[in-house]
Parts: structure tokens; C-alpha cells; sequence
């Protein structure tokens, strides 16, 4: 996997538009932006299919083989679905969509068997349900009907007795089932399920393996569903869908919106809520995706996604380039020194970024080390990054003024930097 995800790197270097020479339009690079979406949504339901068909091969034959063939597709998928980000802060359609998708921290007792004494979300119900080993659930006043596992079920599991924690489907829903807990804290390693917890019979370990069987089917099912119905949004053959509406609105709004989603990404989400709290809180518990040892490579793809609004650019999982009208074409055609200066702070930011892949693969010292109280190095790593990220939203709110797009205001999520 290091091979591949270095030569993604490599290979979505920056690329001159092919327009940076001549004038572009406002409504030119809203619409290219809207093309953007459309690859990347439908980059992420294809590795997502690919997922399927790699947990189909678990289901019907479990093994070591087959369990880490469905773990390496579930790593390929959160490639393209990890550079979606960027488009849900100033879209509701994804903002709203996202949560059956990505939500996290989740408590996974909700789901599936877990360690004696874990830590979750106090006063959730809903924490030692155990969906899979209850063919009933109750949860406060609630009482659910869990003798059949559809995504239906899963979907609404979802907030079940009000609380957030209770996350039944999605990416780290299949992340869990995949990998188990990671109970390793901020010492090396991740989850380590064994594959017969899949097997049939009496190979069957921790019992209730059809339905754990099941619901990762379901999992998958809606996760691929949900993704296909947000490619259409952004297809321009399908007629009144999100992308449409966007495209009617004016140029400037367009523009509000994608300088509203790199910054709020950027900020609040990204440096706060996915560094900045894991590190004050040295908390494992608030590590992006936790059960895998996943986190350096969903901040980076985060940051990937800031990079290719900007530029106008994305490397699709064929191996191909998106390029187009950005707003770093928009910026130069203003004021080219900025243009530069800006550029080279988003470059800063995604070099900043990858150091944590790199402390990964290099190093083997994950996110979830990095965090560690007395990890000083690894501590100054992640801030550094989480610096790199605000002065990277500066420059964002510096294009944006550039180009007359006032009162940005990037969503910081009450974080402090």
C-alpha cells in the first residue's frame, strides 16, 4: 500500500490548468468545480463497489486472505471518498448526506461484541446494544426490531436514543466490522478481528457470525447506494439535481461556496475537530479512523481535496487528471504575485500534511502515537501540521478577498489557534 499512496502523491503534484494562460469566467470555474464533485462522488461509489465485491469474497469464504483483501479495498475507498470532503461545507446536499457516510467517533458497542470496560459516550443507551447479537434492541423508550439486518435497519439505528455515538453505518461502521477495536491506545498497532468471527459452523468465533455476516453486507449496500445517488447530484445528465441548482445561482455564490468549503475544511474540521482535538486530549477516542491506523491518510486525502478545488485539478483512481478553470486561475488574473504566494502556502500545507504518511510508513509511528502525552516529537508533528492548515486558510480568505468574495467567515467549530 505505501507504493500506492506515494504515487498518488507524486502524481497529483499541481498542474497547470490548461487555461491559466487565457481569461476564465466566475461561472467557468464554478462549472468546472461541479465537474470536480461529479468525478470524485463517482470515484468513490466505484472503489466503494470494489469493496463490495472484496466483502462478498470474505462472506463467502472466510480466511486471512480474503479479510485482508477486503481491508485493502476498504483503504483504496477512502481515497477519492476522503477528497469529497471539501464539498460538504456550502453544500447542504453533502453536509446534510454525509453524516450515513462518515459520522465518527462511534460507540461500537452499538454494533458489535467489544472489550470489557471500553470508553463510550456517557448516558448512551445505545453503547452494549449489540445490534448483531440482539435480534431485539432496546434503547430508553425504544424497542427495534433486529431479527432481519437490511440497510434500512442500519439506517435507522443511526442517533438511536438521540445520541451521535450511536453510528450504525457508514465507512467506519465497515471499518470496525473489518478491523475490530484497536485496543492498543497509543502504543503500536491496530484492530486485529480474526477472520473467523466471518466463518460458518463451529469455526465461527464470538458468536452470532451470520449476522455479523449480515450487517456488514448491509453496510455495504447502503453505503454504495447512498454514494450513487450523490454522484447523480453532481452529473450534469441528470436535470434538476443539486449541480443544476448550483450552475442557475450566481458565479459569485458558486465561489462563496467553494471558498467557504476549503476554509471550513481546512479549519474547523480538519485542524480542529481531527488534530487539534485528538491532541489536547492525547485521546485515541477521537482519532479519525481508529480502528485501522488509517488517520494519516483520511487528513491527508482532506487536504488532497482543499488542493484540488483550488487548483482546478484531481487524479482519478484511472490513473487520469482532471484539469480546469480554478480559482487560482481567478487570483492570478488579478494580482499574480499573490497568486504565487498563495500557491505556495497550499503547496506548504499539503508537504506539512503528508508528513504524517510519511511518519507513518517510513517511521511506523501512526496518528494515534504521534498524539501520545509524552510523544514531544510526534506532538510537535501534528501541531505542525495543524499550523500549516491556519495559515493555509488564511491565504484561502486572502484569494477570497482578491476576488471580492467578502464576509467568508470559515467555519473554525469553536476552535481556538
Amino acid at each position: 500500500m505505501k507504493k500506492t499512496f506515494s504515487l498518488t502523491l507524486l502524481a497529483a503534484s499541481f498542474v497547470v490548468s490548461a487555461s491559466a494562460h487565457a481569461a476564465v469566467s466566475k461561472q467557468d470555474v464554478v462549472s468546472h468545480y461541479a465537474d470536480i464533485a461529479f468525478h470524485v462522488f463517482s470515484d468513490a461509489r466505484t472503489t466503494a463497489q470494489n469493496l463490495d465485491k472484496a466483502i462478498d469474497a470474505l462472506i463467502a469464504s472466510p480466511s486471512e486472505k480474503t479479510l485482508a483483501e477486503a481491508k485493502a479495498a476498504w483503504k483504496l475507498a477512502r481515497i477519492p471518498y476522503q477528497q469529497s470532503e471539501v464539498f460538504r461545507f456550502g453544500n447542504p446536499v453533502v453536509d446534510d448526506w454525509e453524516g450515513q457516510l462518515n459520522a465518527w467517533p462511534l460507540d461500537e458497542g452499538l454494533i458489535d461484541y467489544v472489550a470489557q470496560g471500553y470508553h463510550h459516550e456517557l448516558g448512551n443507551e445505545g453503547a452494549t446494544a449489540n445490534i448483531i447479537a440482539n435480534e431485539t434492541i432496546q434503547v430508553g423508550n425504544a424497542t427495534l426490531n433486529a431479527v432481519k439486518i437490511t440497510p434500512e435497519l442500519l439506517a435507522d439505528m443511526n442517533e438511536v436514543g438521540g445520541s451521535e455515538a450511536n453510528v450504525a453505518t457508514g465507512y467506519h461502521a465497515i471499518e470496525f466490522l473489518l478491523w475490530g477495536q484497536d485496543l492498543n491506545g497509543t502504543s503500536a498497532g491496530a484492530g486485529e478481528r480474526a477472520y473467523t468471527d466471518f466463518a460458518s459452523g463451529e469455526a465461527c468465533t464470538n458468536g452470532h457470525c451470520d449476522r455479523r455476516r449480515a450487517y456488514l453486507k448491509a453496510a455495504s449496500e447502503l453505503l454504495m447506494s447512498d454514494l450513487d445517488w450523490m454522484a447523480k447530484q453532481w452529473s450534469a445528465d441528470e436535470k434538476g439535481n443539486y449541480r443544476s441548482e448550483l450552475l442557475a445561482d450566481s458565479p459569485d455564490n458558486g465561489l462563496r461556496k467553494m471558498l467557504f468549503g476549503m476554509g471550513s475544511l481546512s479549519l474547523g474540521e480538519l485542524a480542529g475537530e481531527r488534530m487539534k482535538v485528538a491532541l489536547e486530549a492525547n485521546s485515541t477516542e477521537d482519532e479519525h479512523d481508529c480502528f485501522s491506523d488509517n488517520t494519516h491518510n483520511s487528513h491527508f486525502y482532506d487536504e488532497q481535496g482543499i488542493y484540488n478545488v483550488y487548483t482546478g485539478t484531481y487524479k482519478r483512481v484511472d490513473g487520469s487528471t482532471l484539469t480546469g478553470p480554478s480559482i487560482h486561475d481567478l487570483v492570478a488574473e488579478k494580482d499574480q504575485q499573490a497568486a504565487k504566494a498563495i500557491h505556495t502556502e497550499f503547496d506548504n500545507a499539503r508537504a506539512q500534511v503528508y508528513t504524517l504518511v510519511e511518519s507513518a510508513e517510513k517511521n511506523n509511528q501512526y496518528f494515534d502515537q504521534l498524539i501520545a502525552a509524552g510523544n514531544k516529537a510526534g506532538n510537535q508533528l501534528v501541531n505542525d501540521a495543524i499550523m500549516a492548515l491556519v495559515k493555509q486558510t488564511a491565504e484561502i480568505e486572502r484569494a477570497a478577498s482578491i476576488l471580492g468574495v467578502t464576509n467568508l467567515n470559515p467555519d473554525t467549530a469553536d476552535h481556538q489557534f
